[in-house]
């Protein structure tokens, strides 16, 4: 049995790395530099802002704006118990079933006042806190 040259045997480690960087758009120029800079910084902004996330804004999931008749009931029962101007109603991904309205009052302060399907408020939350305060 014959033993491959010498060349052939590193021939093929060679080529497997051309094939990688190829492959994955590496440059074997050095020309390139700005490119990794730019992938080191946006992995580093990608763990700050999941640091952000985990330090707070924990909302996962979308919520959707209210449209049509629903937004119209649900935004006028959330004003006759808390007067002011609406800023945004939506579906509460938090509390499945229920909407959530956030009115800015005379003051300047924002609530946001929770509502069931039937559009009763059920509870509020100051914006700015994580309290929640039982509108009964």
């Amino acid at each position: 049995m014959r033993s491959l040259p010498r060349r052939a045997l590193l021939a093929a480690p060679v080529a497997v790395l051309a094939f990688a960087l190829t492959a994955c758009g590496g440059s074997d120029s050095g020309s390139d530099n700005s490119s990794a800079a730019d992938t080191q910084q946006s992995q580093s902004t990608g763990g700050a802002q999941a640091a952000g996330e985990a330090g707070g804004d924990t909302d996962d999931k979308p919520e959707p704006p209210l449209t049509g008749d629903i937004k119209t009931k649900a935004e006028a029962a959330a004003l006759a118990a808390y007067p002011g101007t609406v800023v945004k109603s939506e579906e509460d991904a938090e509390k499945p079933g229920m909407y959530a309205v956030e009115v800015k009052q005379a003051d300047g302060t924002s609530i946001e006042v929770y509502l069931d399907k039937t559009y009763k408020v059920t509870d509020t939350k100051k914006e700015g806190t994580e309290e929640a305060d039982d509108a009964s």
